[in-house]
């Protein structure tokens, strides 16, 4: 097989399992019109149509899944077996691809990225902000950081923080002028401030624990998003209450008394976040190492004098 044919069939691959050109086309570090090129030049060659294209969406054709299912295979098997190798060296080095929660990306990846830099300057970290639980081996990821109950199944999982609480919060200025619930059934006569799930567009459901007993609801109100930055400036105007983990920006908000907390005695505690990957039979040397970075472990650092890569001057010569 010529390296073309091995690309273009790479290539095919990505928009199959993506279900996009431009999903396939971001994975690949390629346009989607380049990509679009290629595919075309593939079907030409192969003198057959192998996806069916809307507006809207893009799936193989009889002809392209039979081709996708012996093909896929392969490419995963020799992606595999040169990871394999570079990994029997103890090289820390390559691109290593994240997809991460928002929060996780501001609480645990973005204060030590400048040490993991510093200890491995030969990886690249490519790291996609994801609140809609994609599937990372779909995705083409060699890793994920999720809240602990939303991790996917069967997947190696390493955890990074505590459990969290979960805290029902409001402005002074709202309790103030509609009081405060004495229980959770309580909510249904105030505005609340919902969280749509990015991903599945479901409204997610409050839950609430005391003495043994679970309590779930669905409430009502004025506003739903699917992003903190909108739903905690939502609760500090006054908009309603707000029901969502004990991250920063709520700690910060209820220290200044911007916020306050209600049904105390009711908090859920959930699993912290875990950064989780495919059960595989090697194991990157780069994935290690950012693990140890995230967990605060010790880093070995590169020789003195070491570069990064070479220069686009010594790549010309």
């Amino acid at each position: 097989m010529r390296g073309s044919e091995f690309a273009d069939l790479k290539a095919f691959v990505a928009i199959v399992e993506r279900g996009s050109f431009s999903r396939a086309a971001d994975h690949l570090g390629v346009s989607r019109s380049a990509l679009s090129q290629v595919i075309r030049k593939l079907e030409g060659r192969l003198d057959v149509r192998l996806l069916n294209r809307t507006t809207r969406s893009v799936a193989p054709t009889a002809a392209g899944t039979r081709l996708y299912t012996r093909v896929a295979p392969m490419l995963l098997e020799m992606d595999e077996a040169v990871a394999e190798a570079v990994a029997a060296t103890n090289r820390v080095a390559g691109t290593l691809r994240i997809n991460t929660l928002g929060m996780a990306a501001k609480k645990v990846i973005a204060p030590r990225l400048g040490a993991f830099h510093r200890a491995h300057p030969d990886v690249v970290l490519d790291i996609v902000i994801d609140d809609g639980l994609s599937d990372i081996v779909a995705g083409g990821f060699d890793a994920g950081i999720r809240i602990g109950e939303r991790l996917q199944k069967d997947m190696i999982a390493v955890r990074l923080t505590p459990d969290v609480e979960l805290l029902a919060v409001a402005a002074p200025s709202y309790l103030d002028r509609y009081g405060e619930p004495c229980l959770p059934e309580d909510l249904h006569d105030h505005a609340c401030i919902n969280w749509r799930f990015p991903g599945s567009g479901a409204i997610a459901r409050w839950s609430f624990h005391k003495d043994g007993k679970q309590v779930e609801t669905v409430v009502e109100g004025p506003l739903i998003s699917n992003h903190q930055d909108i739903v905690v400036p939502a609760a500090l105007q006054g908009l309603g209450i707000l029901y969502a983990y004990n991250d920063d920006g709520i700690a910060e908000a209820l220290e200044r008394g911007e916020l306050r907390r209600v049904l105390v005695d009711w908090a859920l505690t959930v699993p912290g976040l875990y950064l989780y990957y495919a059960n595989r039979r090697h194991f990157q040397p780069s994935l290690r190492a950012f693990i140890d970075c995230l967990l605060d472990r010790p880093m070995m650092r590169p020789p003195k004098g070491r570069t990064r890569r070479r220069s686009a001057l010594q790549d010309r010569e």
